[in-house]
């Protein structure tokens, strides 16, 4: 299985489990990260949600072959699913993040209540440098967080950063010892089993409601242009000098 699952002590564990591949992530893994979530979602005895990927890597992306095999064309491919679900997940989310966090692997953060990244996290959304665009709503949240300068940083030029980067531009909640992550935000995905379900719920609901609409709206948009952008040539030859190892030539391009 390359998504595990299970609840435990009021806490479902989405486990990204594929280290061989890097975790890269899967039509099938997305689809199984969304049924997870819905599921999560319905379960009353689940208090939170706890999104992990293996001690040394959390995810290097997609998984370029699966996801040139079958490209996503509309709402229901199962990354869009994946998408909806967590971003309608009424219950707390909290991320452990270990290693590489690349493309997906930082912008589902995004929409995490609590994330908390080792200080050998390096994370990257790498989208331009492949002839795409970014994804998940972060052409909106990362320049509300950062601005518009060092969003261009991460969001135009790919630039990676580190888990201290992330915690100081409030993508994450601290940087911890690699070693002590994944503990650390069980027990605080656990803390949720001593307080109120609804109010936890409805705070949430408050907390996002002025920005779901625009949210919504945003991850929409660039469904469309990344969908049509995989098609584009340039995206073509970006993935072409993946597989091939080399660096992409974009100078015959407009």
């Amino acid at each position: 299985m390359s998504i595990k699952t299970y609840t435990l002590n009021g806490v479902t564990t989405i486990e990204i489990a594929r280290p061989e591949k890097k975790n890269a992530l899967t039509r099938a893994m997305y689809q199984s990260m969304a049924d997870a979530l819905l599921a999560a979602n319905d379960d009353k005895s689940c208090r939170a949600v706890l999104i992990q990927g293996q001690p040394n890597i959390f995810t290097s992306g997609n998984d370029i072959e699966d996801f040139m095999s079958s490209p996503p064309r509309d709402e229901s491919a199962p990354v869009f699913q994946f998408m909806r679900a967590l971003l309608a997940c009424e219950k707390p989310v909290v991320a452990a993040v270990n290693g590489a966090a690349i493309g997906i692997g930082t912008t589902l953060l995004l929409h995490c209540d609590l994330v908390y990244v080792a200080d050998d996290a390096r994370l990257a959304m790498p989208f331009v440098g492949l002839g795409l665009v970014p994804e998940f709503g972060s052409s909106l949240v990362v320049p509300r967080l950062l601005g518009h300068v060092k969003a261009a940083e991460k969001l135009l030029l790919g630039d990676p950063f580190t888990g201290a980067d992330a915690a100081d531009c409030g993508i994450a909640n601290a940087v911890l010892p690699a070693s002590e992550v994944a503990n650390h935000a069980r027990r605080v995905a656990e803390r949720f089993n001593n307080l109120a379900p609804t109010a936890v719920r409805e705070s949430k609901r408050l907390m996002r409601r002025h920005s779901v609409e625009q949210l919504t709206d945003t991850i929409k948009v660039e469904a469309e242009l990344f969908s049509a952008r995989l098609r584009s040539p340039e995206a073509m030859e970006a993935f072409q000098a993946f597989f091939q190892k080399r660096q992409p030539d974009f100078s015959k391009f407009d």
